[in-house]
């Protein structure tokens, strides 16, 4: 729906499809393998009260409550055109891609040319009927309840703390290895190649905002990564 640091938005196709009629997310974020497959029952968990305020928000709303709220100039604070906190955030994301937080000024960067909010307006206010029988909720991975279904776990990346909120980087990853391990089902872990936690297996190289990056996987069930030659290509 919005976009968000780590997004697996360009590479979300590359993923294994579930196996399972539902889908658990325990770091929501954008949540885009849940919205390529959103037919599926789905549960969103994430600690950051930010991320679940804006996605229960978008549950609730119609397509009018979305192509009503305003066009920004590049330049515009929002925080001056009369928001609500929810639309804020909204457009907050939208303004600025590719951040862990939303902003409040409507700005070029290097990811993206601002344009992005008057068009993402169109596009998220015909898609909110994907969303209308999801489950979303504040909490921690931890606080998830173990049952058959498809994992999609894609955490904070074990190196890459500057980039996300501080209540994201207090991770225990040889804690989380063993949680992802013992879930019921199917698993997906998405990390960068960076990451050591899991036995990773390459997937694809990426053209970040900078530096191109490796994005790997960790499954239980067999993946086309599998038999890929596991070396690095700079």
């Amino acid at each position: 729906m919005f976009s968000y640091y780590g997004s697996k938005s360009k590479i979300v196709d590359y993923y294994p499809p579930p196996k399972h009629k539902k889908i658990i997310e325990p770091f929501a974020g954008s949540a885009r393998y849940s919205l390529k497959y959103w037919q599926n029952d789905v549960l969103l968990v994430d600690k950051y009260e930010v991320i679940i305020k804006l996605w229960n928000w978008l549950k609730n709303c119609n397509k009018n409550d979305i192509l009503k709220l305003p066009n920004v100039d590049k330049g515009t604070d929002i925080r001056t055109i009369g928001l609500s906190d929810e639309e804020r955030l909204l457009i907050g994301f939208c303004i600025n891609g590719g951040s862990v937080e939303p902003k409040n000024i409507a700005t070029d960067n290097i990811i993206r040319n601002f344009n992005s909010w008057n068009i993402d307006k169109i596009r998220i206010s015909k898609i909110l009927h994907k969303i209308k029988h999801w489950e979303i909720r504040l909490g921690s991975y931890e606080d998830i309840k173990n049952e058959e279904a498809t994992w999609f776990i894609d955490p904070p990346y074990q190196f890459g703390g500057e980039h996300y909120k501080e209540s994201a980087t207090n991770i225990n990853f040889n804690k989380l290895a063993e949680w992802c391990k013992s879930r019921e089902g199917q698993i997906i872990v998405c990390e960068n190649s960076k990451a050591d936690w899991l036995p990773f297996k390459q997937m694809k190289q990426m053209q970040g905002s900078v530096y191109k990056t490796t994005e790997v996987i960790w499954s239980n069930h067999k993946t086309n990564y599998d038999a890929v030659q596991q070396t690095l290509q700079f």
